[in-house]
């Protein structure tokens, strides 16, 4: 498993990796030093866009 820091839809956010292949994105909403939100995607139709092909 890999975990990469990436921008998501402009918010700070991580990209789970497992084998190579895409397997959950996340974006954290930031307020001072504090996670306020977290989005995460994990729908394997949604994530195409972020598998190389």
């Amino acid at each position: 498993m890999a975990l990469l820091a990436r921008v998501v839809n402009g918010r700070p956010g991580l990209v789970i990796e497992v084998e190579g292949a895409v397997v959950t994105v996340l974006a954290f909403d930031i307020a001072g030093d504090r996670i306020t939100r977290i989005w995460a995607v994990c729908n394997p139709e949604k994530l195409r866009a972020w598998t190389p092909g």
